[in-house]
């Protein structure tokens, strides 16, 4: 007993001794000099600032402003989507989703020789399920809502353009701020011009339009048989022909005294730099597109016109344009003097009677840019679009059309004249996207019908 007395004694003070230096340690003591640095940690992966991205469209002076000014847009009317929804022609340039599948499958413009049906087919259209949708977005930014970054606002395209007038033979290209302006011209260029009375559908050879101005396009003594092109109300480029004025290409060129060259802004300023201009009050500027503040005439009053963007640094700033100067005033007045001249010459054929068609009403998208108010058709009766036609059409046997003057013969240099006018005519400013090409085109091919006549 004794024995475990005398451990349990012992024990004791054991746990009491090592009690006590475990307590002593728990004490701080002098802190020791500092240690060497260690090695840096690993960066880690930036995360995604979806917000802020975000907020580069989707603020209220960006988007709001944006989506009011698109509302003022032809563009965002409709009316032509809707008319040439499922045409798979005209889905290129009139539906949203028709517009991108051919910027995105990068689609010829080119005709090809169909075996099996022996007729020429242009390969610029596409399938059924594309030939939808208004214009919108994202025709123009088909990236919108893939990054969530500045790349969503790219271009749906800035690619040089090959014509589909001519089969991708030429090609528009406008180079300034990086070809943006390129895609306004995928859709604002002429359209072909095919052989009517040819049952294979081929291509109107330009070029014999050009070096053969004295043969027949339609001889009226002959009926179908020498016809290139089938004369009629539409017998037309279609109305996109500013993209192609604008680039210097595309006019059937005769030779004469005037020089064929461009002027400045071909090279030097994109469509987007007037057309997008900061706006001012109305629906001119911005998302709009609109270079004027109202739907006046094409010669209208001092307060009309957005000269925003022309009177930027390095273009018009040293002599600020306005409706009242000379270089915009003078020179539009000029080039409808000329466009007169030309609408003139052509309309002899008729002995007495126009066979350019006249509109002076809102519906004529030129009304006032030539003084009898042409708008580029032909005065060729249409049960349809024109009852009140003054000459036959040669390829209708209804009473009411045969009743009408039998239409006059056209030479070449005539359908090239008629091709040049309507040029000039619907490229809409009176020359002012390209005054020098326009000024050639127009003198030269009233002198080719001087001399061919």
């Amino acid at each position: 007993m004794k024995n475990l007395q005398k451990f349990f004694s012992t024990a004791g003070l054991m746990i009491v001794a090592a009690c006590l230096i475990l307590a002593s340690c728990t004490k701080e003591g002098p802190q020791g000099a500092a240690g060497a640095n260690g090695l840096n940690g690993k960066d880690g992966t930036d995360g995604k600032d979806a917000n802020e991205t975000c907020k580069l469209c989707h603020a209220k002076d960006v988007v709001d402003r944006i989506a009011v000014e698109f509302q003022m847009a032809k563009h965002s009317w409709g009316e032509a989507a809707f008319e040439e929804s499922g045409n798979t022609t005209c889905a290129p340039c009139h539906e949203q989703k028709g517009y991108v599948y051919v910027c995105v499958n990068n689609t010829a413009t080119d005709f090809t020789f169909n075996a099996t049906t022996k007729k020429w087919v242009n390969s610029y259209t596409v399938p059924s399920s594309e030939a939808i949708g208004e214009l919108g977005c994202f025709t123009c930014h088909t990236s919108l809502h893939t990054t969530y970054g500045a790349e969503d606002i790219a271009l749906t395209t800035v690619a040089p353009v090959p014509m589909t007038m001519y089969g991708g033979a030429e090609t528009i290209n406008i180079t300034a701020d990086g070809g943006r302006g390129n895609l306004c011209a995928k859709c604002h260029q002429p359209r072909p011009l095919t052989c009517g009375n040819d049952p294979s559908g081929r291509l109107l050879n330009y070029d014999s339009v050009l070096n053969y101005p004295k043969a027949f396009m339609y001889d009226s003594t002959a009926g179908a048989i020498n016809t290139m092109v089938k004369p009629s109300y539409r017998m037309h480029v279609h109305y996109g022909a500013v993209g192609a004025v604008y680039a210097g290409v595309g006019g059937i060129e005769y030779p004469g005294t005037r020089t064929y060259e461009n002027s400045k802004h071909t090279t030097e300023a994109s469509c987007q730099d007037c057309h997008m201009a900061d706006p001012m009050v109305g629906v001119a500027g911005g998302h709009s597109f609109n270079m004027r503040n109202g739907l006046e005439s094409a010669l209208g009053g001092n307060t009309t016109w957005n000269f925003n963007g022309c009177n930027q640094e390095n273009c018009h700033d040293k002599a600020p344009l306005s409706s009242s100067s000379g270089d915009w005033k003078d020179t539009r007045a000029e080039i409808k003097g000329y466009l007169d001249d030309l609408a003139a010459k052509i309309n002899e054929c008729g002995g007495g009677h126009d066979i350019l068609h006249r509109e002076a009403s809102a519906s004529n998208l030129w009304w006032g840019i030539t003084t009898n108010n042409y708008d580029g058709y032909l005065d060729i009766y249409s049960s349809s679009s024109n009852p009140n036609g003054y000459w036959r059409d040669p390829y209708n046997s209804s009473a009411a059309n045969l009743a009408k003057p039998k239409f006059p013969s056209l030479l070449m240099v005539q359908m090239g004249a008629l091709i040049n006018f309507q040029f000039c005519l619907r490229e809409y400013s009176l020359g002012i996207h390209n005054t020098k090409y326009v000024k050639a085109l127009l003198i030269n091919t009233k002198e080719a019908l001087e001399a061919n006549l």
